[in-house]
């Protein structure tokens, strides 16, 4: 019984965490110093990253799962970012930080945190196999959406020509489909709702900034 409440308990300090890590970032980008707030997006996904990991702990198909994703994510970015396949012709800018053939490992990272927490929550919203991989391909594909057009500003990633092409969200739907399947067809699991919270924290982080948009281009 201890044990059981721990792991609610430490779960829920997970939670907290990154509520605090994303608000802060919010309120800073826009209201703060914006570029010194933006040079600490790395350490938010790294800590984001590691509480997944710390949350999934005792759960060794999740974790096998989540190296998936990376090892894939950083495959896919790096054939895209050399070879102008899967998402079109674009490139990185350096506020990720480290790269590997072009590629920050922050994305390789992103990849896994963006894929698990789509396909958990798809699991919880929906019963059938088929609906689960299908809405958890959308979520992401919708993700990525609200995050093309803030990318450049941040300097995260630009196309050529400026705006994400239609050959990218084709890319994400052929990269995330085959990891949606794999995902609810092995029953992978999370522990607790920590990738919901997640979820909806990345996805209220670019929809303020890019409310704010013009604002941004502004400050930074």
């Amino acid at each position: 019984m201890n044990l059981t409440k721990y792991g609610i308990a430490s779960n829920l300090i997970c939670i907290i965490i990154i509520w605090i890590f994303h608000l802060s970032g919010i309120l800073g980008i826009l209201y703060g110093n914006s570029e010194w707030f933006i040079n600490l997006t790395p350490l938010n996904i790294y800590v984001s990253f590691f509480l997944l990991l710390y949350v999934n702990k005792k759960y060794f198909k999740t974790i096998i799962f989540v190296c998936c994703c990376f090892l894939i994510g950083m495959v896919s970015e790096i054939l895209g970012v050399n070879f102008g396949v899967i998402f079109g012709d674009y490139k990185y800018g350096n506020a990720l930080g480290y790269k590997i053939f072009g590629v920050p490992v922050l994305i390789g990272i992103n990849w896994a945190i963006l894929t698990v927490s789509c396909c958990a929550l798809s699991a919880t919203l929906f019963d059938s196999v088929f609906t689960k991989i299908i809405m958890g391909v959308f979520f992401m594909v919708m993700l990525d959406a609200v995050i093309e057009p803030i990318a450049p500003v941040l300097d995260f990633w630009e196309f050529s020509g400026g705006k994400a092409p239609l050959k990218n969200y084709l890319g994400w739907v052929i990269v995330a489909f085959p990891l949606n399947c794999f995902y609810q067809i092995f029953k992978i699991k999370v522990n607790g709702n920590f990738t919901h919270h997640l979820y909806f924290l990345i996805i209220l982080f670019f929809l303020i900034l890019l409310l704010q948009l013009n604002t941004l281009k502004n400050l930074i």
